[in-house]
Order: structure tokens, then C-alpha cells, then sequence
């Protein structure tokens, strides 16, 4: 994985996906932690970020999904337990399979990351500003119409 400490910083390469059934979009985390962010992980040496969305799916939620266009590129500056984070962010527009079980927006989801517990939920895409999301400049961007490629500079 694209991820080093450096200069007192872990620098890391990350790429999400950005799933939307009606007004509801898919976040997740782990088990256990108090804030959301969308399904993905941190992309492997050689590979690009679509690829890293359709691994990281595959291992989680047991989905081949569809990877879109790019929707955001964020440059993510924050904090982890009094360690400074720099990262770059590859955002996609993606599409579950039509018969995977996770589409079902009424109920949370079970996905694991190795060992731990992920949890997968919907939430209605005009009520974000009641969860904790991370980067939470996609409070706003997930609720503009259409969703449309920017880049982002975040400091959380």
C-alpha cells in the first residue's frame, strides 16, 4: 500500500468510491468508530485508483463492482491520534452489482478489512450535516446536482 511516515507526516494515496442509490449514498467504518467516510482503502503499489476501488470492494463487501469517472481529487490534511496525515484522495463515481445485497438501503451492512469489523450504511445524501463524515467537505459535494470532478484542498 502507498502509504510512508515521512517528515513527520504518514503520507498515503487513497482512492473511495461514491455509491448512490435515489438520495442515499453508502459510507462506512469501522466497527467501533465514531465517524463515516466512503467505502475504499489506500491504493497498492502499480495499481491505479479504479482498480484499488474494485479490490477493495471485492475484499469487503464480497462485490464486483463498477468503477466510474473520477469525481473528486483531494489533497486531505488531517490528524489520527496525534499523528499528522497528508493524503492524496482519488474519489469515483462506482456501481454496485444489480443483485448485491448492500443495495438494499433500509439496513446496515456487514463488510470486513482484514480482521476488523466494517459497517455499511445509507444515509439520505441531504442529511450528512447529522453524522460525523470525514472529509467533511463531502457533506456539501455529495449533495450537489450533478456530481461533478473538482479538486479539493482539506485541513480537518
Amino acid at each position: 500500500m502507498l502509504s510512508i511516515d515521512i517528515q513527520n507526516h504518514r503520507f498515503q494515496v487513497r482512492a473511495a468510491a461514491v455509491f448512490i442509490e435515489g438520495d442515499f449514498v453508502l459510507l462506512h467504518r469501522l466497527d467501533g468508530d465514531d465517524f463515516w467516510a466512503l467505502p475504499g482503502g489506500r491504493v497498492e503499489a502499480g495499481e491505479d485508483g479504479a482498480s484499488t476501488i474494485v479490490r477493495e470492494m471485492a475484499e469487503e463487501l464480497g462485490d464486483a463492482v463498477t468503477c466510474g469517472p473520477l469525481l473528486y481529487t483531494v489533497e486531505n490534511f488531517f490528524e489520527i491520534a496525534g499523528k499528522a496525515h497528508h493524503e492524496i484522495g482519488l474519489y469515483y463515481r462506482a456501481q454496485l452489482p444489480h443483485d448485491s445485497r448492500v443495495r438494499d438501503t433500509s439496513v446496515e451492512h456487514a463488510g470486513v478489512e482484514g480482521d476488523k469489523a466494517l459497517v455499511f450504511a445509507w444515509f439520505p445524501r441531504h442529511a450528512l450535516d447529522a453524522i460525523t463524515l470525514h472529509p467533511s467537505f463531502l457533506k456539501a459535494a455529495l449533495c450537489e446536482e450533478p456530481l461533478a470532478h473538482r479538486h479539493v484542498i482539506q485541513r480537518d
